[in-house]
């Protein structure tokens, strides 16, 4: 079969625009999920600028929150809510306001996941910030997932814990069972994001689908710098898309709120 081949002439206020495709069954696409939006971070107008469609994971209650939700959404990117999660380490500056912590009831837990869905504009989904302890426990998940549907939205497991419960808990629930496959910059060197990239193109050939994050802020110039300079060089390999394109395509997720959502 042959390989699915999209060239973008650029994003515009209607969106990534493909002037040139080869439509067939067989896609090899590449999910690039950019966290920590929201805080006016180093890298943040870079990734807005790009070419190609991203997902941008942005942070709750944060100064820049609805103006780079709405800036990626008039760019045709996909948005979703990147939501704080208490971690087994780390310090809890780190997770911004609004976090999900272990010690809260089930009730504070739906409050928090419906106000972060609240304050971000054009949300289609949500990711975890962190919450490598959150992530791994059943009973606050079942509650953000159950939130989550009820508003239309699918969760993304960033997999910061291999023992995550986030993955069977939404089969359970008929969600997409979407996961992070590969962290693009774990270690801040443009040599390392550059090979994680081309390890997620591998991926994307080789398993059809790759989902990957990686993060604007400390990493953000060489994220952003390597991305854009990979785009000429990957696009005939892999087709770039948002995470909701392949929750819909892959999963046959259709979004189906039954309660009111008020961040569009």
């Amino acid at each position: 079969m042959a390989l699915l081949i999209v060239f973008y002439a650029g994003i515009s206020a209607g969106g990534p625009k493909a002037v040139a495709s080869e439509s067939t069954s067989n896609h090899k696409r590449l999910a690039i999920i950019i966290d920590d939006v929201g805080n006016d971070m180093k890298g943040t107008a870079e990734i807005l600028a790009m070419p190609v469609k991203l997902t941008v994971a942005v942070m709750p209650f944060l100064p820049t929150t609805k103006k780079d939700a709405m800036a990626a959404h008039e760019k045709g990117m996909d948005v979703i809510v990147h939501m704080p999660m208490e971690p087994k380490k780390g310090r809890p500056e780190w997770l911004g306001p609004g976090a999900i912590t272990s010690n809260l009831t089930d009730e504070e837990v739906r409050s928090r996941v419906e106000k972060a869905i609240d304050d971000v504009p054009h949300a289609i989904g949500m990711n975890n910030h962190m919450g490598s302890k959150i992530t791994s426990d059943k009973r606050i998940m079942s509650i953000v997932l159950d939130v989550c549907k009820e508003r239309g939205l699918f969760f993304v497991d960033s997999r910061t814990n291999f023992r995550s419960v986030v993955g069977e808990l939404a089969i359970s629930k008929n969600m997409p069972p979407v996961g992070n496959d590969i962290f693009l910059d774990d270690q801040n060197s443009k040599q390392h994001i550059r090979k994680q990239l081309d390890l997620a193109a591998q991926r994307a050939i080789d398993k059809d689908i790759c989902v990957v994050i990686g993060h604007v802020g400390h990493s953000g110039m060489n994220t952003s710098a390597v991305i854009r300079e990979s785009v000429s060089r990957l696009q005939n390999q892999v087709q770039f898309v948002g995470i909701g394109d392949l929750v819909r395509d892959v999963w046959q997720w259709q979004s189906a709120p039954t309660l009111p959502t008020d961040n569009k």
